[in-house]
């Protein structure tokens, strides 16, 4: 039978039906061009698109599934390569994170009593209190009595009275008022109508839920403090990278806010449960603000710093192919050879893959332009994890 040759562009294999040892060569399969790899001619002669030499394929390339790209046909392709290395691998994680108040230090301005707001000295959201600064004062017939009780148990000077000034007192204390407060009612020697109350704490008003001349009961939250010199960062871990996340790893949060900043702090919670839509575990970060420069609701980018540890092989991950079950890198052998390789692989680092089976130290891997590489080869002939059946020989 003579000799056949493929139209250039078809899909089909071409199929040998000359003798072996043909030009004293028997274990070439066919000859083809480094260019148009589909053209696949029986003998030597010239690629019938482009003119150049043809260069022979042989049975064992043809199996193993290398292909020869030339170097002009890398450089359109975009074809680049890394070396396989071992050494220390870089474990971190990043993860989408946002600031929120440190609830630890949220403080709830209530009354221990009924009364009628008066004066409302903090009348918004978002207004920065200090301690000690007054929140609004409160006309209450319970309190303006018991300051009374208090001054006349102070009139009598004997022994039988001191107890009863003891628990005037404590009962003012009790209800809100500070030190400074009660001492000032016995140096006026007259109750205080509208007693002024206090801010527990230093912070941003983060609720207010009261107005001027409300009636107020008992155990209503009227204001809700929330300091800022210290806040949280709570970032959303996928499922499987939450094992290698512990109570103080080191972190290093950036913010779009301020480009360029790195906020360094540790890892001081992992909340129990999944978020079930996403399946992401939450981490907790503290982190000081003393500049106020964090925000709640910010968002943050977390980068979760984590050991290495011992040297590993490792690749870009820019260079597995994921073929069902399996995963496979290009190697490249020289002279414009390319061998699709199964690889075993490890933990995931930043942008690496550990190696565990495949590949050994300096070993070349393609990292740019394999999808393409894939597209041409005759993998098939060595597996069928690309779909379609193996090559005819």
């Amino acid at each position: 039978m003579g000799r056949r040759m493929l139209a250039c562009g078809t899909t089909s294999e071409w199929r040998s039906a000359a003798p072996a040892g043909a030009h004293g060569e028997g274990d070439i399969a066919h000859y083809t061009c480094p260019m148009h790899p589909s053209v696949k001619q029986h003998g030597p002669g010239a690629c019938p698109i482009c003119g150049m030499d043809l260069t022979p394929v042989s049975r064992a390339e043809l199996q193993s599934g290398i292909i020869r790209v030339d170097d002009l046909r890398r450089q359109r392709i975009g074809v680049k390569t890394a070396k396989v290395e071992q050494s220390s691998m870089d474990l971190s994680l990043r993860a989408l994170g946002r600031v929120t108040f440190d609830e630890k230090s949220l403080v709830d301005v209530t009354l221990k009593l009924d009364g009628y707001i008066h004066e409302l000295r903090v009348n918004a959201t978002g207004e920065p209190v200090k301690k000690g600064d007054v929140l609004f004062t409160l006309y209450s017939p319970e309190l303006y009595a018991a300051q009374q009780e208090y001054l006349l148990a102070r009139q009598s000077q004997s022994a039988a009275n001191a107890s009863l000034v003891g628990a005037a007192r404590k009962r003012l204390e009790l209800w809100g008022l500070s030190a400074a407060q009660i001492e000032r009612v016995a140096q006026r020697g007259q109750p205080v109508e509208n007693m002024p109350f206090l801010a527990p704490a230093s912070g941003y008003v983060l609720e207010k839920n009261v107005v001027e001349g409300a009636a107020v009961k008992a155990g209503e939250r009227l204001f809700r403090i929330a300091p800022l010199a210290k806040v949280w960062v709570e970032a959303d871990v996928y499922e499987q990278d939450l094992a290698r996340v512990k109570p103080g790893h080191p972190v290093e949060v950036t913010l779009p806010y301020l480009p360029g900043k790195k906020y360094a702090g540790s890892v001081g919670y992992v909340y129990p449960s999944l978020q079930g839509a996403t399946r992401t575990g939450r981490i907790r970060i503290e982190l000081p603000n003393p500049e106020l420069e964090l925000k709640p609701d910010m968002y943050a980018d977390v980068r979760f710093l984590l050991q290495g540890g011992a040297p590993r092989l490792q690749i870009p991950d820019s260079a597995v192919i994921y073929t069902g079950p399996r995963r496979l890198v290009f190697v490249d052998l020289g002279e414009g050879r390319l061998r699709p390789q199964e690889v075993k692989l490890g933990i995931k680092g930043n942008g690496t893959y550990e190696v565990l089976e495949g590949l050994s130290p300096g070993d070349v891997v393609v990292t740019s332009g394999n999808f393409l590489i894939a597209a041409e080869s005759r993998i098939r002939s060595a597996t069928d994890d690309f779909g379609g059946s193996h090559a005819a020989h």
